[in-house]
């Protein structure tokens, strides 16, 4: 799922910082149960606060994170509750982009599968990918240092109000 372009450090990654953060810059993580209603709960956390961070995201960037965050943690719930219970969600707000991923402690790395009109599912990678690469973004999927995974997008922000 990686795509080309500037990529925001991943996590554990080296970050050139500006001397000065914006007072929207920063990472945060929560951790929810790999329940279904921890998707919409997900969701609004998320929207909550980017709106409380002052984050410069446009509505259609603000959706389209919303939508990669629900995509994602329901493909957690769905397919690793078994051996990954809990999901961590983390947002992390750069001067030029925002990254949402959701980690958890399922070992199996997924590939966005090509669209199949005969299925009713599978989709949520692709969906993912299409979004972030509409947006100039880029998203991949890691391997976790506990042997699960982590999947996230970053998309990028407008120009820094000064």
């Amino acid at each position: 799922m990686n795509d080309s372009g500037s990529v925001p450090p991943a996590r554990g990654g080296e970050a050139s910082a500006p001397a000065d953060p914006l007072a929207y810059e920063g990472v945060w993580r929560f951790t929810a149960p790999a329940v279904e209603e921890s998707v919409p709960q997900a969701r609004r956390a998320v929207r909550e606060l980017l709106g409380r961070q002052g984050v410069p995201a446009q509505q259609d960037l603000v959706y389209s994170l919303l939508l990669i965050v629900s995509e994602l943690v329901t493909n957690s719930v769905r397919h690793a509750a078994l051996l990954s219970p809990e999901v961590a969600v983390e947002v992390a707000v750069g001067r030029e982009w925002v990254r949402v991923a959701v980690e958890d402690n399922h070992p199996y790395r997924p590939k966005a599968l090509e669209a199949d009109f005969g299925q009713t599912g599978g989709r949520g990678l692709l969906l993912v990918r299409e979004i972030t690469r509409e947006a100039g973004g880029v998203c991949d999927v890691e391997h976790t240092a506990t042997g699960g995974k982590v999947i996230w997008a970053a998309l990028p922000l407008p120009g820094p109000r000064l």
